[in-house]
């Protein structure tokens, strides 16, 4: 590995143990040290419990088609830090990436895992002078690193209850932490929301002065097909697809309908709903609303096993009870995660009856390994990969020797 990308890994991990420090403060700072980066660029902003990444990965899609140079910043990543920077659909080199972090480690401000890798794709997006950077908020919305950033459109895609002990034990509170991403004068889109998320987000909007723009109402879902799978993904696309509009008509451009088309078409988003063998298929489903999501997206199969892990301070028994129904088999196994929980205890919390067989395999390829053998013979036999973003990355990397970190880390709570 290059000299430069390692030390950005070795740092990262060294700030690990600073874990999930909200404020803007500090990013203001460093931005204000590094000569402002974030200002040389228009950006879109996407917050959510849900749905957020695949949003960005279909805006991202739309406005290459549309001959547009882009940015695209998400988290978390599933094999390489670098996947979080991306620049006309391809990652940023590490070692540019490490370069980059010189200057930022430079300004002495004491920045966080998420604010740095935010940061550097400020910087990055500013040196590959991108027309549009498409930002993924990594956490709530309010004081997320992201939030530096002066987008000309934001969206949420969704509300759900997630990482209460951070935002709140609410569907209000969290709504509230994720609404104030808004701006004056800079329009909101929001997809499905519930009457008691939306009634925040409406008066946050009101006391901004963001005008909002609703799914359903001021724009609908696109008659197009689409590169992800899902029925929960047409929200995700129609938000893209007004953003898409938004971004095109503040730029004096005019979006074609066979632009718009290609684009969703093209959508690739690594680790949702993602096909990687004839009978594995990988999913990011990470709490409960994403489980059900999962659930509801299942393809048809005569067999079928689950190698499952879920990470401490998840609704793990809703993400049970959305997951286990619809498996013949429940393979527990442990992520790479340091929260990981132990599989003995997840699989003694796997909800019994309908026949359903539960193991207990800890280290997760054999655990793969052992799901399929469980489902091989049966015609259309599937082995399902969910519960953990760690869980998702190991397996893949795996399975199609995608390149791996020398240096593993991510965020503290992803």
């Amino acid at each position: 590995m290059n000299t430069a990308y390692r030390k950005l890994l070795a740092r990262l991990q060294s700030v690990r143990s600073l874990g999930v420090s909200f404020g803007l403060d500090r990013v203001r700072l460093a931005l204000e040290r590094l000569g402002w980066p974030e200002r040389r660029f228009r950006a879109v902003q996407i917050a959510g419990t849900n749905g957020k990444g695949s949003t960005a990965a279909f805006l991202d899609s739309i406005l290459r088609a549309a001959g547009l140079r882009t940015g695209l910043f998400t988290s978390p990543h599933l094999c390489r830090f670098s996947e979080r920077i991306r620049v006309d659909g391809r990652e940023v080199e590490g070692e540019r990436l490490g370069q980059l972090d010189e200057a930022v480690a430079a300004t002495d401000v004491p920045l966080t895992y998420f604010e740095i890798s935010a940061v550097l794709a400020f910087l990055a997006f500013a040196e590959a002078r991108v027309d549009l950077a498409v930002l993924e908020t990594g956490l709530g919305g309010r004081l997320d690193a992201t939030t530096a950033s002066q987008p000309l459109a934001c969206a949420i895609t969704s509300i759900a209850l997630d990482h209460q002990d951070l935002l709140g034990n609410t569907i209000g509170e969290i709504a509230h932490e994720k609404a104030c991403i808004a701006r004056p004068g800079v329009p909101l889109f929001l997809g499905p929301l519930s009457p008691e998320a939306l009634a925040e987000v409406e008066r946050v909007a009101r006391e901004t002065g963001s005008p909002l723009r609703h799914l359903g109402v001021d724009f609908t879902a696109p008659d197009f097909p689409l590169g992800l799978a899902g029925a929960h993904q047409v929200s995700n696309a129609a938000l893209a697809v007004a953003l898409a509009h938004e971004v095109a008509s503040s730029m004096g451009l005019v979006l074609q309908g066979e632009t718009v088309k290609r684009g969703l078409a093209g959508t690739r988003w690594p680790g949702r709903l993602e096909r990687v063998a004839d009978d594995v298929l990988l999913d990011c489903a990470h709490n409960a609303e994403g489980a059900e999501a999962l659930a509801a997206a299942l393809p048809a199969a005569s067999r079928r096993a689950l190698v499952v892990s879920i990470v401490q301070g998840k609704d793990v028994e809703a993400m049970l009870a959305a997951f286990c129904p619809h498996f013949d088999f429940v393979v527990a196994t442990r992520s790479p995660s340091e929260r990981s929980i132990l599989p003995d205890e997840l699989a003694a919390l796997v909800p019994r009856g309908g026949g359903r067989k539960v193991e207990v395999v800890t280290d997760p390829g054999q655990a793969l390994a052992r799901a399929r053998a469980l489902v091989a013979g049966a015609p259309n036999g599937l082995v399902v990969v969910a519960g953990s973003i760690f869980l998702v990355g190991a397996v893949r990397a795996r399975l199609l020797n995608e390149p791996v970190d020398a240096i593993a880390g991510s965020d503290p709570m992803p």
